[in-house]
């Protein structure tokens, strides 16, 4: 018995913290359709003008077919 998946590429931006950037993307996907699993592969950040942190994800989801 095979599975397969769909996979896709989504962005997350939260300013407190990367863990909350990841969720927000996992689970706005799983409204959409079940996630299986996620994978991290981008971490980035940049201060804003005011002086404040934003935290940048990107996010590989597997959404079961």
């Amino acid at each position: 018995m095979s599975t397969t998946f769909d996979v896709i590429e989504r962005a997350g931006i939260s300013t407190e913290s990367i863990d909350e950037a990841v969720r927000s993307v996992v689970l706005e996907a799983n409204e959409e359709k079940s996630v299986a699993w996620f994978e991290v592969i981008e971490q980035r950040g940049r201060i804003d003008g005011e002086g404040k942190v934003e935290f940048q994800v990107k996010v590989k989801l597997g959404m079961k077919k």
